[in-house]
């Protein structure tokens, strides 16, 4: 067995140590960037898959709409044989009115316990002071 030097203590044998801190500093530069690419380009596919799932979110909202749409007609036409056509589009649109009215407020009932980000703020707050904190302590 030889006690010959490994390639890496040849290598630093010979190069000095602000060398080697060069070498490392540009070794971290080199793959921050590597990551910062890598962490741009996932979230340009993310938002790639997040657009073509919205755009086709809008698309079924679109269906849905003209499918409700088209069987208010239906209701308002098949109503118009059992009672006038006038009166068949009153009941249709009252029928929205009622259904209109109790979304909204369920909606509005929603929205009164969205607390949201008081308590985020509040954090965001605490962020500085413990720096502070850690500071003094040093």
């Amino acid at each position: 067995m030889t006690d010959a030097p490994t390639p890496s203590e040849d290598k630093a044998a010979r190069t000095s140590l602000g060398e080697l801190l060069a070498e490392v500093t540009r070794d971290l530069s080199t793959l921050m960037r590597q990551e910062i690419a890598l962490a741009r380009a996932e979230l340009t596919e993310s938002a790639k898959r997040a657009g073509k799932g919205a755009g086709l979110l809008g698309g079924a909202g679109y269906a849905g709409f003209m499918a409700v749409l088209f069987l208010s007609i239906a209701l308002w036409w098949g109503l118009g044989h059992l009672i006038d056509n006038g009166w068949s589009a009153v009941v249709v649109a009252a029928i929205w009115g009622l259904i209109a009215l109790v979304l909204y407020l369920r909606g509005k009932k929603e929205m009164k316990t969205v607390q949201g980000a008081p308590q985020t703020v509040d954090s965001l707050k605490k962020i500085p002071e413990t720096l502070k904190k850690n500071e003094e302590n040093r």
